[in-house]
């Protein structure tokens, strides 16, 4: 089961308790994709709940995002944006895999979502770049990130010029798990998060917070 980075099954099972229950839909995603081999993948249900907060705090309506293994995210940024907005609701969902993302359009659909969420198929660098040449730069209110982290430096200065002013852009696994304090990793993946995290907290362009919900997100507020 995926849960929080230093949550015990007890205090998982309390949160799950005390947070709004998950649709149908979210629940099935995330017990089916816990018996997976990949299942560390998938975010918690608790940054499921996170992310939907924050989405009604922002009114979102436009979002982005790359790297959606079987959909939990994308399903739990879709319901909420399609409760607010309606048919104006929109979700730009990027990933590589289509044996991943053949599960996540089941989810979406039992959810009804499927027509709020735009699935492209390619790099994601491609895609954000083909919607930032189309004038898409500003169009949107929200990013999530959670893809291969050698990748975040780019997904972050393309992301940045997706999102309007007060947008925010949150990226995943940046705690890695408790490697980033590791000095004797310098794996690429760790030295790419550790140099993400230096530069949106000395980048004037944002306002950057991380915290430990789910295996530690970053969250940059566009200024």
């Amino acid at each position: 089961m995926s849960s929080s980075l230093g949550l015990t099954p007890e205090l998982v099972a309390y949160l799950a308790r005390a947070n709004p229950p998950e649709h149908p839909a979210l629940k099935r995603c995330r017990e089916e994709t816990a018996r997976l081999p990949q299942a560390q993948m998938q975010i918690s249900a608790e940054q499921g709940a996170f992310m939907q907060t924050l989405l009604r705090l922002m009114n979102a309506r436009r979002t982005f995002e790359v790297g959606v293994f079987t959909g939990y995210s994308a399903l739990a940024t879709a319901l909420t944006l399609k409760e607010m907005h309606g048919a104006a609701a929109h979700v730009l969902a990027c990933d590589m895999s289509l044996e991943w993302t053949t599960k996540a359009r089941d989810y979406w659909r039992e959810a009804n979502v499927d027509d709020a969420i735009e699935l492209v198929i390619a790099p994601a660098m491609e895609t954000l770049k083909a919607r930032i040449a189309e004038g898409q730069g500003g169009a949107y209110d929200f990013g999530f990130i959670d893809a291969d982290k050698t990748g975040y430096a780019d997904y972050y200065e393309a992301g940045l010029e997706l999102l309007r002013p007060g947008g925010a852009l949150l990226f995943d696994n940046v705690l890695w798990s408790g490697r980033v304090v590791d000095p004797a990793d310098t794996s690429a993946d760790t030295t790419a998060l550790r140099a993400l995290a230096a530069k949106a907290k000395a980048d004037p362009r944002v306002h950057a917070v991380m915290t430990n919900i789910g295996d530690g997100l970053l969250i940059c507020v566009k200024l």
